[in-house]
């Protein structure tokens, strides 16, 4: 196979970065932030750009590979800037060893931008030029139809250009290689089939359409197939959809938790074209952020007819923010990043350095035999200090660090987490630790919020004592409580002093958004993870919030 014809040695990445930077390209807060911790990746030295591998990519799809429909076909692609630095970014960064840095990539971008041509470009690199002998390629979807799609988009790519159809076999089932023992199939969904495959990539096509747990456990049988590989490939490309609970979501709360820096995950590299404002899902400039190949793939006229169209009913509405803004009805993503979750640590906080103070409190009980957190926030010095109590029974606190892979006993010695109960937790625990508030620290919480699904008895019990404690309704009525917690801590305003386990459980919450109004609910980033600390505090905001005409001028703790 003839070399390919050699461009202009320029970094796409950086060129990217900086039209990002200046404003002459439009992308969204996820393409932003993944394209800084990609620089400050290579600058940081954690990982090397080779030029060379970059431009050998580039260069082959646009010597080699070919638009297999519409008007443009079978004419050559010419690569848009973001592709340019997508392909860079893939095949460019390398680790020590000088394989590819990221080998699970996960691309979503609105309809019509191009997915299927670019997947089939990438493959087609992966299938003629990566140099592993014996490759192995599958591109997979639930039906075979579906499979098919981008398995074709690669076989007119082969058959187009004579230098690749020369070297390849198109046989019953796949396109083989017989220079490199090499071949590329499509594959339909099956979970026990798949698990004797020995791919070196794999293609997702539309895993936002997967059906649920049979998606999730297709998609992991494929994940584990790679071992035999070295610089393994698994790319899901997608636009957003309507499955929910399936690998779409884990997949975005994976991304997105990676992209806020909670996640030791090294391989992993999303790139996620999504709007950022839902309210602005009919200007044309929020839609530059979804929709990348905006004015080349897809055309203004034809978004704006679109737009005309969902404006007059609510269905297409929410199609046209599924298909063309990459926001699910209810979508779920990670909350707060390691930044935020930094600015609110601080020194130790101890109760007896607040005596005589006003504050508010949040209970939330969760399961009896699981962690139960209690909470207040003491306002002083124009900060909101946050005390944070954890109670885990003690015939499960080995079972529960094992599970969650924290120091619970470590936890326990420096009083963030208190034995509690031998199997349930024993809420006297919880009502005693607010009743000390008062009677050792003169620490006087005015209201206690509660998720209105707690234990009665324990309510009971704290009003009996004199609390003032008021039902929590949870889900998306806290949407109003969440973005202003959300102001909060972005601002810098609260501390939690070293609370490792809060900070934890700050980290692990996410959010499920739904677009149609907007509203937004607590959820876990996983089913694994804890977010009890987070709901309590969320129930202490909600008193603040609720009764500040009330308690406020009390709340400032002024003197």
């Amino acid at each position: 196979m003839r070399k390919a014809k050699t461009r202009t040695a320029e970094n796409w990445i950086y060129a990217y970065y900086q039209q990002m930077c200046s404003g002459a390209v439009m992308v969204g807060k996820w393409v932003r932030i993944a394209y800084e911790l990609i620089i400050h990746g290579i600058e940081e030295g954690r990982w090397q750009f080779d030029q060379g591998k970059a431009n050998r990519a580039l260069d082959f799809i646009q010597t080699f590979c070919r638009h297999h429909e519409g008007a443009l076909a079978p004419g050559k692609i010419i690569l848009e800037l973001w592709q340019k630095a997508l392909i860079s970014v893939i095949f460019g960064i390398v680790d020590a060893n000088g394989h590819r840095q990221f080998r699970e990539i996960i691309v979503v971008m609105g309809r019509k931008n191009g997915k299927t041509l670019l997947a089939a470009a990438i493959n087609a690199y992966m299938l003629f030029m990566d140099g592993e002998y014996g490759a192995r390629l599958y591109m997979c979807a639930p039906k075979l139809e579906q499979a098919k799609l981008c398995f074709s988009a690669l076989c007119q790519m082969i058959q187009t250009e004579p230098e690749m159809d020369e070297l390849a076999q198109k046989r019953r089932f796949d396109v083989y290689i017989p220079v490199s023992n090499s071949s590329a199939q499509p594959l339909a969904f099956s979970a026990k089939k798949s698990d004797g495959l020995n791919p070196s990539c794999v293609t997702c096509d539309e895993v936002a359409s997967w059906p649920g747990d049979q998606g999730l456990k297709q998609y992991e049988v494929l994940r584990s197939a790679f071992g035999a590989r070295d610089q393994w490939m698994l790319l899901s490309i997608s636009t957003a959809g309507y499955v929910s609970e399936g690998i779409y979501d884990e997949l975005i709360k994976r991304a997105t938790r990676f992209l806020l820096g909670d996640s030791k995950e090294t391989h992993l590299l999303p790139m996620l074209y999504m709007i950022d404002d839902v309210e602005k899902w009919n200007d044309i400039n929020e839609l530059r952020k979804a929709n990348p190949n905006l004015g080349v793939s897809v055309s203004v006229d034809y978004l704006l007819e679109e737009i005309n169209i969902a404006e007059s009913s609510l269905s297409k509405k929410v199609e046209f923010l599924t298909k063309y803004c990459n926001i699910k009805q209810n979508s779920s993503m990670a909350w707060i990043d390691t930044g935020t979750v930094r600015k609110c640590r601080g020194d130790q906080l101890r109760l007896e350095d607040f005596r005589n103070s006003y504050c508010v409190g949040g209970i939330d009980l969760s399961m009896s035999t699981d962690l139960t957190a209690a909470c207040i926030l003491l306002e002083r010095d124009e900060r909101i200090h946050l005390f944070a109590k954890f109670f885990l029974p003690s015939a499960k606190i080995d079972e529960a660090t094992a599970r969650d892979g924290l120091p619970y006993r470590q936890y326990i010695a420096r009083g963030l987490l208190q034995e509690s109960g031998e199997n349930y937790v024993n809420y006297e625990d919880c009502f005693a630790w607010f009743r000390d508030l008062i009677e050792k620290y003169e620490i006087y919480p005015l209201w206690v919020g509660y998720d209105k699904y707690s234990a009665q008895p324990l309510v009971q019990q704290m009003e009996a004592y004199g609390f003032h404690m008021d039902s929590v309704s949870q889900g998306e009525n806290l949407t109003g409580i969440i973005n202003t917690t959300e102001g909060i801590l972005k601002d810098g305003l609260i501390d939690i002093g070293d609370n490792d386990l809060m900070a934890v459980h700050m980290l692990n919450a996410a959010l499920k958004c739904n677009a149609e109004n907007g509203r937004k609910k607590l959820i876990k980033i996983n089913a694994q993870s804890h977010v009890d600390g987070m709901a309590a505090m969320l129930d202490a905001m909600c008193m603040r919030q609720v009764h500040y005409d009330e308690i406020g001028v009390q709340l400032k703790n002024a003197g």
